[in-house]
């Protein structure tokens, strides 16, 4: 057998595959004896066929495999020998055109070859959002504590700040939701005035258009579609069946203690900085997030180079469940076009940088993801025999393999762009960072 390669351009190239005889022989007369022995065929004895008969029933079927099995064992070996980088799989160029009555085949295969490019992380600056928790957040998480833990207190009468338990009911939309809401939170300042001074039993008629500060409360409490909820302007009716105060909780040791153990915290100080603490390590999840997706987008952007667009386009028409016409295999390309020149991307990123996960760092990951969540059940200092004998169980499953190690390799790329990358620091609130990142 002898493989050679012809370049046609930089991403395109045909491999031709030259079988003989000698190269299948011997392989197709081995299956063909095994077929005589075990076939079943009337007016002659198990394992007395005659070869002939054999041949002319499966001798073609037979050739076909094995020379195919000879081409893809053959094709996966020049290609690693040669360290050719390649896009898709080799694709059949001549198939139609081979005469299997010959003794030899000449087979071609085209291939979509990976470009050439470099990769510079420290191209244009990227902004890096440092989200901190300002005082009116921490003074709101304060007062929905202490409303949280504190006292219901009963009442006739709507007053402002109180909580309300009714119905709402509406034939046009067939609403009929049971809702317990707190007068602030309603923006619409006539459906406020016509809530204050209302009595249990009462039923209330209120407008929805400009109720809520945010129409996806409209689905929350009158439980319409998301499509509904946008823009939804109907009047609906609101039976009052309940009215409470909530008297606030005190900021006591109390309160401290349960909400964060005995002696973790003892003043409203540490309280708020507690609660300061605890969210911004959430919101630095979300910057980091929002970093690698900025990261990302900037390098397929300032990335420059050519793919082998035609074979990538034939190749997803060919390979997939079902064969695909031209304009629906381009159609596809285009979709995923963006996609693969990330794949390209990260794979130089990693294969030049070191950024493989290796089983030894996969292991330490899931140890200490096994010792935090120990930890958050009081089992703080848990025995190395005992996390390597969870960790073992974890990654003998497959699925947890790879979801481990997609969040480990996620996690290496993320601060190597935190290191390399051209980075901006900017501090802002959590709402001017969800105004600037999802506007």
């Amino acid at each position: 057998m002898n493989i050679t390669k012809k370049d046609i351009d930089k991403l395109n190239a045909v491999l031709t595959v030259e079988v003989s005889k000698e190269d299948y022989s011997g392989k197709v007369e081995k299956v063909l004896n095994d077929y005589r022995k075990n076939a079943n065929i009337p007016g002659f004895r198990k394992g007395h066929v005659p070869m002939g008969m054999v041949k002319k029933q499966y001798g073609k079927a037979v050739l076909v495999e094995e020379v195919n099995k000879l081409l893809q064992d053959a094709l996966h070996k020049f290609l690693n020998e040669e360290k050719l980088d390649v896009l898709g799989n080799p694709l059949p160029k001549n198939e139609a055109e081979i005469n299997w009555d010959a003794d030899d085949y000449s087979f071609e295969f085209e291939l979509g070859l990976a470009p050439k490019f470099d990769v510079d992380v420290k191209g244009k600056e990227v902004v890096q959002y440092k989200i901190i928790a300002d005082d009116e957040m921490l003074n709101n998480q304060v007062k929905t504590i202490r409303k949280q833990y504190g006292k219901l207190i009963s009442k006739k009468e709507v007053e402002e700040g109180d909580e309300i338990t009714g119905t709402f009911t509406s034939n046009e939309k067939e609403i009929e939701k049971k809702t317990t809401l707190s007068t602030e939170e309603i923006a619409g300042k006539k459906q406020l005035e016509s809530l204050i001074g209302a009595k249990v039993g009462d039923t209330v008629t209120l407008k929805t258009k400009g109720m809520f500060g945010d129409d996806h409360d409209n689905q929350k409490y009158f439980g319409v579609s998301h499509d509904d909820a946008h823009g939804l302007d109907i009047e609906v009716s609101f039976k009052i069946e309940e009215v409470n105060k909530r008297e606030m909780a005190e900021l006591n040791q109390e309160l401290f203690d349960k909400l964060f153990g005995e002696g973790v915290v003892t003043s409203k100080e540490e309280l708020k900085a507690k609660i300061k603490e605890d969210a911004e390590g959430q919101f630095a999840q979300q910057s980091d997030q929002k970093l690698l997706n900025d990261v990302v987008e900037t390098l397929i952007e300032n990335t420059k180079f050519d793919l082998p667009k035609e074979f990538l386009q034939r190749w997803i028409a060919m390979t997939g469940e079902k064969r695909l016409s031209e304009e629906d295999a381009k159609a596809e390309y285009e979709r995923s076009e963006k996609g693969l020149r990330y794949q390209l991307i990260e794979g130089k990123l990693r294969a030049e940088n070191n950024l493989q996960v290796t089983f030894e760092e996969l292991k330490d990951y899931s140890k200490n993801m096994i010792k935090a969540q120990m930890a958050q059940f009081g089992q703080t200092d848990p025995s190395d025999e005992e996390l390597e004998s969870i960790a073992a169980r974890i990654l003998s499953n497959k699925e947890e393999v790879e979801r481990l190690s997609e969040q480990l390799n996620t996690n290496k790329l993320l601060n190597f762009f935190k290191e390399n990358a051209k980075l901006k620091t900017k501090e802002v609130t959590y709402d001017e960072f969800i105004k600037e990142a999802y506007a």
